[in-house]
């Protein structure tokens, strides 16, 4: 596997080419305790003030969201419920649009992933948003850090065999948003959310 970083302008992609483009490349997280590696299966773009799906849509600007009206590549989390989700900030400066990481497959670090997910089973660890940042140790306090540096970062992969795309998940209050087919994902990977 060869461990070189994206490129600063690979995040300045078209928001919906960044997600599908995002597949099958490698996130990184250099963790205290050691390495944990895992290949992105799935993404969900978000394309800021024109989609009601978007937490900056309409333009909205909170303490929250500031970080993706800024440059692309750098990391936007916010919590929900018990979970820290984890989005690759896209869009040119001023465009507050994003991806979310919506589930990774293992590569590396697999001991680290079951001591921060004991007892879940293999394929359920990682398949989910909020389960991908609790099994690679990924918290808050990576909000607003840059993919081009430690810990946090991504790294070229050797892509992905077929890629689907269907609407995105957990969004019911979001209008027509809700039915875009902006989540992508490699299909018939048992790591995918919702894949059985």
């Amino acid at each position: 596997m060869t461990m070189k970083r994206l490129d600063p302008s690979f995040y300045e992609q078209p928001t919906l080419e960044l997600a599908r483009s995002l597949l099958g490349h490698y996130l990184v997280h250099d963790h205290l305790d050691g390495q944990i590696i895992g290949k992105i299966v799935e993404t969900e773009a978000y394309l800021g003030a024109v989609d009601q799906a978007a937490h900056s849509f309409g333009g909205r600007r909170t303490n929250r969201t500031e970080i993706m009206f800024g440059q692309s590549g750098h990391v936007y989390t916010y919590q929900m419920h018990t979970h820290t989700l984890l989005n690759v900030v896209s869009g040119p400066i001023g465009s507050p649009e994003a991806v979310l990481i919506r589930a990774v497959e293992p590569v590396a670090g697999q001991e680290l992933i079951e001591i921060n997910r004991p007892g879940i089973k293999r394929f359920d660890r990682t398949n989910g948003p909020g389960k991908l940042t609790k099994a690679l140790g990924i918290t808050m306090d990576l909000y607003g850090h840059s993919l081009q540096h430690e810990p946090l970062y991504i790294v070229e992969g050797e892509g992905v065999n077929e890629i689907e795309a269907g609407p995105r998940i957990g969004i019911p209050n979001s209008g027509e948003a809700r039915d875009y087919a902006y989540r992508f994902f490699e299909r018939d990977n048992p790591y995918v959310s919702k894949f059985r």
